[in-house]
């Protein structure tokens, strides 16, 4: 019996998973037991004890399997139901290798929302027949991880296996939170999710211990692929329109559970009212407006503003002005959007044509006089005219170089009045 647990209020919960020879011994499921009750409210029974009658403050009845989400339905069962992540799940790939050697390793997965972290580390639990347990760095702390480690040290004294600890949202913690994993990566496995930059938000030791992997959001047929393997498992009386799958794929923006919960409700209502067919004009009345995908002072806020960026630099203002959209969009303030425009045209257009600056100045300040959204129309106007205006650094070269030789001459000059210190010294 394998057993996942989560750290809550100082207690691990365990849940029971699909059975598995050899996982727990019956002796110890006894001691596993008396830990804490069940997620829903009632006691937990071993598997030779479901004929006796239940306690009234207990309950044994399991959650119908349309209660979950769709998202959690659909999850891959086996790694070659894993859909995107070709690079990782591919032919050759590192994780594939990992998986077809028998060997796992302690690991980091990086990415954004959606992408499959917390399945390729279920998946790794049962493909390596590991005890398997669950943290998430909102809800623990670090007598939760003590708990945890405490428990896979007394699973591998009892059953010589380790226990794969996965650690959900781990950039939450902090640096002296994540020291307590330390000891649980030297003799067990430590899977850890993170939607921002391991290198920034991740304990050195801790990276030093784990390989990270960066997991890519789903590709436009790769969340088509999803979507109908979706629709052919759980909806297959409901067709769909070639539009309405593109407006769910668009508004997924790469993120499989965005995906699968946009199905689950769109097709379960349509299904209510009688309908036999979801077209893109239910879809828009039915979901809400979704946001795309934009965390402010996380990667995606610095990889789109590059992306704005980087358009300008390359003269392509049709894409500029796709990024600037994305930004306001996603909830970026525009402001921000401004100075950065202000910023492109000193940087980028310079004395190419020096109206490039003073016509940045001017949308910035036209924002803060008219606000959102007519405000915005100026920011844009700015962009499209910075994209297509001609190009050069040379100020910005010859600012840069001339800083770096003044910081030579200067420490040139600090070097030769130590020399010459020491020598009047020694004489």
């Amino acid at each position: 019996m394998v057993w996942e647990g989560s750290a809550c209020e100082g207690a691990l919960y365990p849940i029971p998973a699909p059975e598995r020879s050899g996982m727990i011994c019956r002796s110890n499921f006894a001691r596993v037991l008396r830990m804490s009750n069940d997620l829903f409210g009632g006691e937990l029974l071993p598997p030779d004890a479901k004929s006796k009658p239940a306690s009234r403050k207990a309950s044994t009845q399991e959650p119908q399997p349309m209660l979950r989400p769709l998202a959690e339905r659909m999850r891959p069962g086996t790694l070659d139901e894993v859909v995107g992540q070709t690079h990782l799940l591919g032919a050759g790939a590192p994780l594939r290798t990992a998986f077809e050697q028998h060997r796992p390793h302690s690991m980091i997965l990086w990415g954004p929302p959606g992408v499959g972290k917390t399945t390729l580390a279920r998946l790794m639990a049962s493909a390596f027949d590991l005890p398997f347990i669950s943290i998430s760095a909102v809800l623990g702390g670090v007598k939760e991880i003590r708990d945890a480690v405490d428990a896979a040290k007394e699973t591998m004294r009892l059953t010589g296996r380790p226990t794969l600890l996965f650690v959900d949202e781990v950039h939450r913690f902090s640096k002296s939170q994540q020291d307590a994993f330390l000891p649980h990566v030297e003799s067990g496995l430590f899977v850890g999710a993170t939607t921002e930059n391991p290198s920034f938000e991740v304990n050195s030791a801790l990276l030093s211990r784990s390989t990270v992997y960066q997991l890519q959001s789903l590709k436009p047929e790769e969340s088509e692929v999803l979507l109908e393997r979706a629709l052919e498992r759980e909806f297959p009386k409901l067709s769909v329109t070639e539009d309405a799958r593109r407006v769910m794929i668009e508004l997924s923006d790469g993120d499989a559970r965005r995906l699968l919960n946009a199905v689950d409700v769109s097709c379960t209502m349509a299904l209510e009212r009688g309908m036999t067919e979801v077209d893109a004009g239910f879809l828009r009345k039915t979901l809400p407006a979704t946001l795309r995908r934009f965390d402010k002072g996380g990667d995606n806020y610095y990889d789109q503003i590059s992306a704005m960026h980087k358009s300008v630099r390359g003269s392509d203002p049709d894409a500029a002005l796709y990024w600037m959209c994305r930004m306001l969009d996603g909830g970026c303030d525009p402001r921000y959007i401004a100075r950065r425009v202000v910023r492109m045209a000193i940087e980028d257009i310079s004395l190419a044509d020096p109206r490039a600056t003073q016509l940045a100045v001017e949308a910035a300040e036209i924002y803060e006089r008219l606000g959102s959204p007519e405000g915005e129309l100026a920011i844009a106007q700015a962009v499209v005219y910075l994209a297509c205006a001609p190009k050069s650094n040379a100020v910005y070269n010859a600012y840069n170089a001339s800083f770096f030789v003044m910081v030579a001459v200067l420490l040139y000059g600090y070097r030769r009045a130590m020399r010459r210190t020491a020598q009047q010294i020694g004489a």
